[in-house]
């Protein structure tokens, strides 16, 4: 018996009214493949609950491409600093997102999809190879335990990190990832000004500078999103990240 699958909606002119820019028919394509395959993926691995066409295409693509919004191609200046981007790191990947999105909106950028469970990250090597974004890795630790890592500390240009904790715990994982002079993106829903002064002091603490938030609403359902960028400004003490499981047991800040 062959399984249906439904069509994600094209909205193009809702990509271009709220990030500037939309996909081009590959990526469309693209697009449709990802969600043919993830809906496969959820019949074996818990990936996501999120599988509606219209939840999908709010709730896992525009949701994953709203970060990066300030360097897709075709958007209009932003107010965030852009520095140039070829590495990036998307930690705690679950189902492949903020990730294989980005991958395929930004086809010259190297994805690095970060997750725990090694299954997922199995999968995720999969269907990336089946997708032919061949620029996509993916390894299979714990963000604490990667971020000490010679090869892979302070070697991204972003580190994207979505649903994952509480923000300070969120810096903690991906500062460390980052170089200096580049970004960590923090995807949240709500934020208040307890978060912004505990960010900020956790931050500093790990070399992070400026930080500059994006309020956006969903486009569907008219929901609130909030990007945090933190630049870095400074190399991370080599204390940190502490030992896993020890920031979401004692956040900074």
């Amino acid at each position: 018996m062959t399984t249906a699958f439904s069509s994600l909606p094209t909205l193009g002119d809702t990509w271009q009214k709220t990030l500037q820019w939309q996909p081009d028919k590959s990526q469309r394509a693209l697009f449709q493949k990802l969600y043919k395959g993830i809906l496969q993926g959820n019949q074996q691995f818990n990936l996501t609950r999120i599988t509606a066409p219209e939840e999908f295409w709010e709730k896992h693509l525009w949701d994953s491409l709203l970060g990066i919004a300030p360097w897709l191609p075709t958007a209009e200046p932003s107010e965030i600093a852009v520095p140039p981007v070829q590495r990036v790191i998307d930690i705690g990947t679950g189902g492949g997102f903020p990730g294989l999105p980005v991958a395929i909106a930004q086809p010259t950028w190297q994805i690095t999809c970060l997750d725990s469970t090694r299954k997922k990250i199995a999968f995720l090597a999969e269907l990336s190879q089946s997708l032919g974004l061949d620029q996509v890795q993916t390894a299979a630790d714990r963000a604490e335990s990667f971020g000490r890592h010679p090869a892979q500390r302070e070697s991204y240009d972003l580190a994207l990190i979505r649903a994952v904790g509480p923000v300070t715990v969120c810096a903690e994982y991906a500062l460390p990832l980052v170089k200096v002079n580049g970004v960590a993106v923090l995807y949240r829903g709500q934020w208040t000004a307890a978060e912004a002064s505990a960010l900020g002091e956790a931050a500093a603490r790990l070399g992070g500078g400026d930080i500059e938030v994006q309020a956006a609403t969903t486009p569907l359902t008219q929901g609130v999103r909030h990007c945090l960028y933190i630049r870095k400004q400074s190399s991370t003490p080599v204390e940190f990240p502490r030992a896993p499981g020890t920031p979401a047991k004692q956040p900074l800040g």
